[in-house]
């Protein structure tokens, strides 16, 4: 895995980042460090990767599972070191899981395989950080399956 991050050269402090699959994203400080509030902290991005690696998980494995799982938002709360290096010391993970007959127990295993065996941006952070997590599940029945529609 590979990225390149790259000054801006303009005044401030932004940051361009290009992924080794292709993507760019801007980063940005915050005013009183010499930024113009134009993207997300480098350190929300870790945040954001770390959602993104954990929610992925979850519904492969509610997929694998044969879950008829139609949605799934992680909402991550995060306290940071008040002294440097300011590291997360504490992140919870807030799940909202929609879907139809979603079972509990296998919502549960899916965040606990995620953040136990398969996260690994989350099992990185766990180093420094007091992990917590919740969920809830919300039926969607309301709006037909795929498998539904089909002939």
């Amino acid at each position: 895995m590979e990225a390149t991050v790259r000054w801006t050269g303009l005044s401030g402090m932004s940051f361009l980042a290009e992924t080794g699959s292709g993507h760019a994203v801007l980063m940005d400080g915050a005013p009183e460090g010499g930024g113009h509030n134009l993207a997300p902290r480098p350190m929300e991005m870790v945040l954001l990767g770390t959602g993104g690696c954990t929610a992925y998980d979850v519904v492969l494995i509610l997929r694998k599972s044969k879950q008829d799982i139609r949605g799934c938002d992680v909402k991550l709360s995060a306290e940071r070191s008040e002294t440097e290096p300011k590291v997360f010391t504490k992140i919870n993970f807030h799940f909202t899981v929609r879907g139809r007959q979603l079972k509990a127990n296998l919502v549960e295993r899916a965040i606990k395989l995620s953040h136990e065996k398969y996260c690994s941006a989350s099992i990185m952070l766990e180093k420094t950080a007091q992990m917590t997590h919740s969920y809830e599940i919300i039926e969607d029945a309301e709006i037909p399956s795929e498998h539904d529609t089909q002939g």
